[in-house]
């Protein structure tokens, strides 16, 4: 076995590069633990928790507001109507309006809470267009500042989040309030 001269050059000893370790996505980037039902499902449950517990923000007659437990971005957060369903297409006209209005109010309450230079507003339909949850439908709000995004995602499939997501939600939740 040849002898290494430099340990810096071994895995896990500290170098000259700064690195954020981020094991913990491995599940989500590897698809493990995806709900098979709607019994597992995160959009189900949450909000039959309490608020700070099942990271809820707003709730509304047909949907709700909710962190991304994944977030792109401080602030980003998840429009769900209640009912499970999978298609936008599927969503009866008081969830439609509600979703849209919902949405609506939590681009304000973001831009109020954090001021961020624009958004990104979407639906993946379908796993294969993206969707990390396919079986409930769910609209995407997150906040976007210039020069928010680096070579993080790019290079090591990881983001800089510099929020955790119970003081983002508290945040957002008491300004909604207001």
């Amino acid at each position: 076995m040849p002898e290494i001269e430099d340990a810096a050059s071994l895995p896990g000893v500290p170098d000259a590069f700064q690195r954020l370790w981020t094991p913990h996505r491995m599940v989500y980037i590897n698809g493990e633990g995806k709900p098979k039902d709607a019994a597992q499902c995160p959009f189900c449950s949450s909000p039959g928790r309490d608020d700070a517990d099942g990271l809820v923000v707003h709730r509304g007659e047909h949907a709700f507001v909710v962190m991304n437990l994944f977030p792109y971005s401080p602030g980003h957060l998840l429009v769900c109507p209640y009912r499970h369903v999978a298609d936008y297409t599927d969503l009866t006209t008081d969830e439609t309006r509600e979703v849209a209005e919902l949405t609506q109010q939590a681009m304000r309450v973001v831009r109020r809470v954090s001021g961020p230079d624009g958004f990104n507003l979407g639906m993946n339909q379908g796993a294969v267009a993206g969707a990390g949850i396919s079986m409930h439908l769910h609209q995407h709000v997150v906040p976007r500042w210039g020069g928010d995004m680096n070579f993080l995602p790019i290079v090591a499939q990881t983001r800089a989040v510099p929020q955790l997501l119970g003081d983002a939600r508290q945040l957002l939740a008491d300004a909604w309030r207001e």
